[in-house]
């Protein structure tokens, strides 16, 4: 690389598509999971990145893409500039690994019940090669748990079941820290963690940006902890992202009506206003019927939808410094109400 070049990103993700057949062979129906995604995370800069959206928007399709675990259709994901699957098929999953970790819903999933959690976290060291021995593993493990505000001496002999929920995940963190990756993609880290816990778990997240240059991509639909740790978000809908930006932009004043949704889904104390409660609009349950729609997967619940909604997807069109996949903005923002029923 020359002086004048610029280093490769760390992730890129160019026009991925996701489809699975579901059903039998004589009624099977086709699912567009992850629809014409791009993205790019720098190499230079960690950052926390957020995939947002309600359950079936197609997130942990992206996410499963990102690690490796499933392939895109079409398009590439590319992972320091060479795609993905050439990364693990040259090196093996392991090696992959060792550069990108994931982070779990659940924790209680994450380790055996019947072995003590160290254990596993030794193993994790010694399997990475991170250690030439246990004694030295251990070490390892110590280091990483000390990261997250804990410590080996505080989990010693202790069976997962004897931490809390926001121990053990602050404990699988530690786990997936042990091979010192460039990225951690974490799944709904904190939804099965107590209300006055998740923040406990997010501030990991972003210590670990911060000191230890570790980008994170947190998948969520909880936009109040997205909103705290995110650099930047993307909200995804049936497969599309409809918007995304820097958090700020995105979250205090949404452009796309889905993202306005959502953030009017967040139940406040004491609402500012009753429309908030009340509006005809409602999150709506995953059906196929709607990945597969024609137009825009808003445009059954959208209270400003237009014909042409209907009849086409809309490109991304940018606003400030975010991009928006809405027919609203088609003109360098503005709005465009011309076609309005």
């Amino acid at each position: 690389m020359t002086a004048t070049e610029s280093p490769s990103p760390l992730y890129e993700v160019d026009r991925a598509v996701v489809t699975f057949r579901l059903g039998s062979l004589l009624t099977s129906s086709r699912l567009v999971a992850v629809n014409d995604v791009s993205l790019s995370l720098a190499a230079e800069k960690p950052e926390i990145f957020t995939l947002a959206g309600e359950s079936g928007s197609g997130k942990t399709t992206l996410a499963r893409v990102l690690l490796g675990d499933q392939e895109a259709s079409s398009g590439e994901v590319r992972f320091q500039g060479r795609r993905v699957q050439e990364v693990i098929k040259a090196g093996g999953h392991m090696a992959f690994m060792q550069e990108v970790q994931p982070v779990f819903q659940n924790p209680f999933e994450t380790f055996n019940p019947l072995r003590h959690v160290q254990e596993y976290l030794i193993d994790t060291a010694v399997n990475f090669r991170v250690a030439k021995d246990r004694k030295q593993a251990a070490e390892a493990v110590d280091e990483a748990l000390r990261t997250v505000g804990l410590s080996l001496a505080e989990i010693q002999q202790r069976y997962p079941h004897e931490l809390s929920g926001g121990q053990l995940q602050r404990v699988s963190v530690a786990r997936a820290l042990i091979p010192k990756p460039k990225v951690i993609v974490a799944d709904e880290p904190v939804s099965m963690v107590d209300a006055s816990l998740r923040m406990e778990i997010v501030n990991v997240f972003r210590r670990l940006r911060d000191e230890e240059g570790v980008t994170v991509i947190y998948i969520t639909h909880d936009l109040a902890t997205a909103y705290y740790v995110s650099d930047r978000i993307a909200i995804m809908l049936r497969g599309f992202v409809v918007e995304s930006g820097p958090v700020e932009e995105v979250l205090d004043q949404p452009a796309h009506p889905y993202t306005q949704l959502l953030k009017e889904s967040i139940p406040e104390p004491v609402p500012e206003d009753k429309e908030s409660w009340t509006r005809h609009i409602t999150l709506g349950a995953t059906e196929i019927g709607e990945f597969n729609q024609a137009g825009c997967r808003f445009a059954s619940r959208c209270p400003s939808v237009m014909e042409r909604c209907r009849l086409a997807n809309p490109p991304d069109f940018a606003v400030g410094h975010r991009l928006v996949k809405c027919y609203l903005y088609d003109g360098e923002g503005e709005r465009d109400r011309s076609g309005e029923p």
